[in-house]
């Protein structure tokens, strides 16, 4: 039963994690990236389709992403798509497909980014702690109804503990290479 509840903690803290890393990928840093438009969904006769699964999106320069739809038809679509996702972001459609500059951020705007990225982890942390806190309980009412001892207890708490301060650990790392990325000129 201890096994089983700091195994589903494990796995609740490493959600609470890739939840931050997923917020940093759409923190756009003034360089192109594809990972900027994995969010931005096309209506595609009539169903929600990821971009990526009704065009080709690379990366021309460090300035600009480009999209080649495979259907042509799909070129005003997906420029609207682009649009409405508020990336900040303004599509230029011609001929063959889409070209998606990305504007250089100003020093003022980088410093807004940091304090975004900040607050994102804020609060991917307090995710990990209130998990930390569940956990915890969970281990106080299970000591009583399934007889285990204080002891083992303890010492699920305490590996809950170092579980909790190493998920932190990985937030403040994804927080130091995010606001490095988006400091550096």
């Amino acid at each position: 039963m201890i096994k089983e509840i700091i195994k589903q903690t494990e796995d609740k803290m490493q959600k609470g994690v890739e939840v931050v890393r997923q917020e940093f990928i759409k923190i756009r840093t003034g360089k192109a990236t594809t990972t900027l438009l994995d969010g931005v969904k096309i209506d595609y006769y009539g169903s929600q389709m990821p971009l990526n699964q009704v065009a080709n999106v690379s990366v021309k320069d460090i300035h600009t992403i480009t999209v080649q739809p495979w259907d042509k038809t799909m070129l005003q679509p997906i420029e609207k798509a682009i649009i409405a996702a508020n990336l900040g972001l303004n599509p230029i459609a011609d001929a063959d497909g889409i070209r998606v500059p990305i504007p250089p951020l100003n020093e003022e705007r980088r410093k807004e980014l940091v304090k975004l990225v900040k607050k994102f982890a804020e609060e991917g942390k307090i995710a990990i702690r209130n998990v930390r806190r569940d956990a915890i309980e969970h281990l106080k009412k299970s000591e009583k109804a399934e007889h285990f001892s204080e002891d083992d207890r303890i010492r699920a708490e305490q590996d809950v503990q170092k579980m909790t301060d190493k998920f932190i650990k990985d937030v403040d790392g994804l927080v130091g290479l995010k606001e490095k990325e988006i400091m550096e000129v």
